[in-house]
Formats: C-alpha cells, sequence, structure tokens
C-alpha cells in the first residue's frame, strides 16, 4: 500500500529511537526484525521499492544487506565505522544522522555554542572517514528530536539550504515528533498537519527525502508543492 501510495523508499527498524528510551542487544534486535526482512525478500519487495534499514548493529545490517536493502540508516551517524565498511562493501547509500548523546539523554538540556555549526563539522567529519571508506552514496540527515530543543530544530531547518553544499541528499524526518507540539503549544496527539507544514518548509530550503508516517498525505501534498512551484512567474 506505501509503493501504491508513492513511497519510493520503504524504511524499517525494530529499535525505538525515541527519547528516554533503552537500547537492546544486536540479538534481541535481530530477533524482532528477522520476520519482517524474509517476508520482504520472499515476496521480492526489494525489487519494488528502495528498502533502508533503521540500525547501527552490523550484525543485523549485514543480514539485511543480504535481502536487497539498499540505504543503512544509521542514528549514530556512522559511529561504529564496521557499518561504514558494510555500506561501501554492499555498495549501499550510507545515511549519516546527527545525534547529541545518545537516547537515552540526547533531550537532557540540549546545548550547542552553534547548532548549525556544529552539525555541519560532524557532517564533514564523518562524509571525510565514510569517504575514505569507499562509501559511494551518501544522505545527510540533521537528526531533529535528536538532542535539539525546539530552537535548535527550527536553526536546523532553515539551514538546509546551507547543507547543500555537501553535494549529498538532504533527508528531512520531523514525522509526529514532539516539536510539533512545542511549536504549537499545543498537548495534541495528531501531528499530522504540523508534519506537513515542517516538510515542505524543509523542502522550500533544500530537502530532497522525506521520512514520513503517511505516505499517501505527503505524496498529496509535496506534488501540490511542487506543481505550485513549477508555475512561472505572472
Amino acid at each position: 500500500q506505501m509503493i501504491a501510495y508513492g513511497a519510493e523508499i520503504i524504511d524499517i527498524g525494530a529499535v525505538s529511537s525515541r527519547p528516554g528510551s533503552a537500547p537492546i542487544s544486536a540479538i534481541e534486535e535481530l530477533d524482532r526484525i528477522q520476520p519482517a526482512l524474509d517476508n520482504l525478500y520472499k515476496h521480492n519487495i526489494h525489487t519494488k521499492t528502495v528498502l533502508s534499514l533503521d540500525s547501527y548493529q552490523p550484525t543485523v545490517i549485514r543480514y539485511a544487506l543480504d535481502r536487497g536493502f539498499k540505504i543503512v540508516n544509521d542514528i549514530t551517524g556512522g559511529e561504529n565505522q564496521n557499518v561504514i565498511k558494510l555500506a561501501a562493501e554492499y555498495d549501499a547509500a550510507l545515511c549519516i544522522m546527527h545525534m547529541q548523546n545518545n537516547q537515552t539523554n540526547m533531550q537532557d538540556n540540549p546545548t550547542y555554542g552553534n547548532v548549525v555549526d556544529t552539525v555541519d563539522a560532524f557532517f564533514t567529519e564523518r562524509i571525510e572517514i565514510a569517504k575514505t571508506l569507499d562509501v559511494k552514496d551518501i544522505i545527510l540527515d540533521v537528526g531533529i528530536g535528536f538532542g535539539k530543543t525546539k530552537e535548535h530544530n527550527l536553526q536546523l531547518i532553515k539551514a538546509y539550504s546551507h547543507f547543500r553544499y555537501h553535494g549529498y541528499p538532504l533527508l528531512i524526518g520531523c514525522s509526529r515528533k514532539s516539536v510539533i507540539n512545542d511549536i504549537s503549544k499545543s498537548a495534541v496527539t495528531d501531528r499530522l498537519p504540523g508534519t506537513l507544514a515542517l516538510h515542505l518548509m524543509a523542502i522550500s530550503y533544500g530537502a530532497s527525502i522525506v521520512r514520513c508516517h503517511d505516505v499517501f498525505e505527503h505524496n498529496q501534498a509535496i506534488k501540490v508543492y511542487e506543481a505550485f512551484n513549477a508555475q512561472s512567474p505572472i
């Protein structure tokens, strides 16, 4: 159904990375996700769309890459060089995401001198390592909500136009995140309208990959946005 709705990439994972979540062992992660990976491979889903794995465990990543996955979505940004080497070995794209600290404590008073400069320096460092280890395809993700306040998140979305100079696709992932409540000053559970607003703003600044839950709604909104921007000025 996601493919029918227009998803060009499907990203799956078995470990929560929400603030305060506890990490699990690679054995437990593989035990959780193995049935899904096997089922996707059995039905040749990897031939119908690009599959991305949200993981930073080399054993789990190798299992997925052996079954047709083409993107390694690593919330640690390639902290473990074995993950980077796996992406190179399988000619897979590596999504490098920025996170301050880790998911257990990342939202405990996140502080930066300049968040844009910090994330930019992080990208520069990790890109160089990835290129040295022969990774050909790289995706950059500023990590909205991963060790950032509302102000940090908004500054980073505006900075997407700056991060374009790296020359790699920029991913935005604000889908249903609590920053929407922070911005709207409400405790609503339906965050789709805010999600769409943030994602369209990120696209206007240079994001080219949108990671979302609501595929149909995003596909429609983005098509309308692109059609409007394709029109010549009066």
